[in-house]
């Protein structure tokens, strides 16, 4: 719960909004009698937006599964322990509007859609938002932890490595940040299963980058990494996934981000494996250097860990 809270607020934090947004959303699961997390706030001490979210979660959730009246009994049942007092008392205000406790049961929730509202963001406003977006895909299961952000710090070092300019290299940042945005689409009894996957399992999670590229693809910011993304599992001999690109359909972006996101995922820890050491995996991916990964990306990442020090750059230059 902690854990969840307190990324929650960093990702609010990321994203620009308030911080009055951003506090509400740490305490989110506070209680008024001292005893929530992560903080043990008691009292006015919780800010008032946390105070009205906390017990809306919870009536929404009673309210679906048990209907209004259980939601009222849980309330009033907590009134003064986990609620604020005086938002039960708002609740309760309410209680007799049939209307409303109608519409929440309403499945049409594209009419609550608020409509496009188009905004100017700089370099770094999308950097931030990238950055944002990576920590709510890593924090889909508990074996991709930093995986996106550690994606994207090795794709940078190899392009860097590789002349690239600063342009290039905050796309491949961008595209090394969302390219597993897909992956918010496959459930985690997939993703955290520690045995083998079956075939309509594997094929679930082979979509993931067609995914990713088709959700970047629509946002005109990110449109240009979009391909870019959607390619880190392609290979040069055609094997990968989701199109079976070969060598001449890969540009130099893909293989790179390919190449860090294979380092990546063998240096870290999964349901069905411990992770690798940074000797073992280099030795693996020379053995695919030519054949499924790019020879010239792979030397560029030896380079990189050439001293045995993990990558840092979290950046790239304005």
């Amino acid at each position: 719960v902690s854990i969840r809270c307190e990324r929650g607020a960093e990702i609010a934090r990321l994203l620009g909004f308030h911080e009055e947004t951003a506090s509400a959303i740490r305490a989110l699961d506070e209680h008024w009698n001292g005893r929530g997390h992560p903080d043990g706030l008691r009292g006015a001490q919780i800010p008032l937006l946390a105070r009205i979210a906390c017990l809306a979660q919870t009536v929404d959730v009673f309210a679906s599964e048990r209907g209004v009246d259980a939601a009222y009994a849980v309330a009033a049942e907590r009134r003064g322990r986990w609620f604020d007092p005086a938002v039960v008392d708002a609740l309760v205000s309410f209680r007799s509007d049939r209307v409303f406790w109608a519409n929440l049961r309403d499945a049409d929730v594209a009419s609550l859609d608020p409509g496009e509202r188009p905004e100017a963001v700089d370099e770094l406003r999308l950097d931030r938002i990238a950055e944002a977006f990576a920590r709510v895909i890593d924090a889909k299961s508990p074996y991709t932890h930093r995986h996106s952000e550690r994606v994207a710090e090795i794709a940078v070092e190899i392009g860097a490595t590789l002349g690239c300019s600063d342009e290039a290299l905050r796309e491949l940042r961008r595209a090394g940040l969302l390219h597993d945005i897909g992956k918010l689409g496959v459930p985690n009894t997939i993703l955290d299963k520690p045995g083998a996957l079956d075939a309509e399992e594997r094929r679930i999670v082979e979509q993931h980058p067609r995914h990713s590229e088709e959700i970047l693809a629509r946002v005109a910011a990110f449109a240009a990494i979009s391909e870019i993304a959607g390619a880190h599992h392609e290979r040069l001999d055609g094997s990968g996934y989701p199109d079976g690109r070969r060598v001449e359909q890969l540009s130099l972006a893909m293989r790179i981000l390919a190449v860090a996101d294979v380092f990546e995922a063998m240096t870290a820890e999964r349901p069905y494996r411990t992770a690798m050491t940074t000797e073992r995996a280099l030795d693996l991916i020379r053995k695919e250097a030519g054949l499924q990964l790019c020879a010239v990306c792979v030397g560029a990442l030896e380079q990189t860990f050439a001293s045995g020090e993990t990558p840092v750059r979290l950046s790239v230059p304005a």
